[in-house]
């Protein structure tokens, strides 16, 4: 939703006076949160962008959960062990409120298969 506002802002001082006049415009917008196994990076933010997204900001991560942890191998190729923690992509959006059951509903298309280790899908809403 965008909203239309005229406004009029008068500040003063000892030596200046400044008057500001105007027409502000608010835009709704939502932030969407995902948690993704990083194997499907790729798949969800090119189904975010395909729902009219604009941007996105990746932040690659670890986590702890009910996925598969991967088998490590040491430094020297010496010793294999199990990770502590899964490899996981925090992805974030902002989006227009019109766009964002498409979004969300995109994410959830590409994302969800009904496996342990799934990841997360968080819209935070204003």
């Amino acid at each position: 939703m965008v909203k239309n506002s005229i406004f009029h802002i008068d500040i003063q001082n000892d030596n200046s006076k400044i008057i500001l006049r105007g027409i502000l415009t608010i835009y709704s917008m939502k932030r969407i949160d995902v948690l993704i196994p990083s194997m499907r990076r790729s798949e969800v933010v090119n189904s975010i962008l395909s729902a009219g997204a604009k941007g996105v900001t990746l932040v690659e991560s670890r986590g702890k959960g009910d996925g598969d942890r991967p088998m490590v191998e040491g430094a020297r190729c010496t010793a294999k062990y199990i990770a502590d923690y899964n490899r996981i992509d925090t992805i974030t959006t902002v989006t227009d409120d019109s766009k964002v059951d498409s979004v969300v509903s995109a994410i959830i298309d590409v994302d969800y298969r009904g496996e342990n280790g799934d990841g997360y899908d968080f819209c935070i809403y204003n």
